[in-house]
C-alpha cells in the first residue's frame, strides 16, 4: 500500500513549502515559511514513527539546519540537495539514512555514467536514492536539474528507471510543473511509475487531500508514495492534516 512520506524543505535557511516551478536564483514564490526549525519538524517525524522522509537543501546556506535536522533522528530521513561524491559521505556519517542525488549526475544536459559510479563507491547502493525529478515535455517527462530549471534529454521511461535501478535503493521524484500548487498530483506520471518502477518510488507534487494518497495508492496498485508539503496543516495548510497522514500510514 502506498505510504505519506514526510518532508522538509529548506530554502534560505528556514523550512518553506515554495512552487516548485519558480525557483531559481532570485528566490522563489512562497506558500509558507515555518516559525520552527528543521530540527523541530525531524523530532515530529520521529515520535510519530514517518519513516522514509527527505531534508531537502534548496540551495544555499541550508547546511546547518540540514546538520540540525539529520542528529535530531539519526538514520531517519533522507538528505539532499547538492549532495556529490565529495560530500556525500559527510551527511552519511551525520545521520542521514540516505543521500538523494540529482544535478551531480549529470554534465551536458546527459547523465554521466561515470559520476554514478563515483557516488555509488561513496555511499554503496543501499545509501543511494536518485531524484529523478522532471518537467513535463512534448516527449512525456525529462529529468530536470539545477532546482528543476534545467531540462535534461534524459525521459522518465521504462528504459531509464529499469537502468538506473540497480544503481540504487529508491527513487525520488518530483513533478516540478506541479509542485508546490496544490492543484492535484500529476495522474499519468503516478500510473507510470507504477507501470514501470522495480524499486521503491516516492512521487511529489499537486498533492491536496487524504483523497490524493488514495488515488496515487490506486493508481500505482500501491506501489508509489507519495510526500505531501504544501498542503498539510504543519505547514499552514488547510487540505490535510499530519494526523490523517498518520493514520493513513498505520493502516
Amino acid at each position: 500500500m502506498s505510504q505519506f512520506r514526510p518532508c522538509i524543505d529548506l530554502h534560505q535557511g528556514k523550512v518553506k513549502q515554495i512552487v516548485g516551478g519558480s525557483l531559481n536564483d532570485q528566490g522563489a514564490d512562497t506558500n509558507y515559511v515555518s516559525p520552527y526549525d528543521a530540527a523541530y519538524y525531524a523530532e515530529l517525524y520521529r515520535d510519530n514513527a514517518l519513516t522514509g522522509g527527505h531534508v531537502i537543501a534548496l540551495g544555499p546556506g541550508n547546511k546547518q539546519e540540514a546538520l540540525n535536522a539529520l542528529a535530531a533522528w539519526p538514520q531517519g530521513l533522507q538528505f539532499g540537495g547538492g549532495v556529490n561524491n565529495e560530500n556525500a559521505a559527510e551527511f552519511l556519517e551525520a545521520g542521514a539514512s540516505q543521500v538523494i542525488v540529482t544535478s551531480y549526475l549529470f554534465e551536458g544536459g546527459q547523465l554521466s555514467s561515470d559520476r554514478l559510479e563515483a557516488i555509488k563507491r561513496e555511499t554503496g547502493v543501499e545509501r543511494l536514492v536518485l531524484d529523478l525529478s522532471c518537467r513535463r515535455t512534448e516527449s512525456g517527462w525529462n529529468i530536470a536539474t539545477d532546482r528543476w530549471q534545467t531540462v535534461t534529454d534524459t525521459l522518465i521511461d521504462q528504459q531509464t528507471l529499469v537502468e538506473l535501478a540497480g544503481h540504487c535503493s529508491e527513487f525520488l521524484i518530483h513533478a516540478a510543473d506541479v509542485e508546490g500548487l496544490q492543484a492535484g498530483i500529476d495522474q499519468d506520471l503516478v500510473t507510470l511509475l507504477g507501470d514501470i518502477a522495480t524499486i521503491p518510488v516516492t512521487y511529489a507534487g499537486g498533492a491536496r487531500s487524504i483523497d490524493d494518497l488514495a488515488l496515487v495508492n490506486q493508481l500505482s496498485n500501491g506501489k508509489v508514495d507519495l510526500t505531501i508539503g504544501s498542503a498539510l496543516d504543519i505547514f499552514g495548510g488547510s487540505g490535510i492534516t499530519l494526523d490523517e497522514c498518520i493514520k493513513w500510514n498505520r493502516r
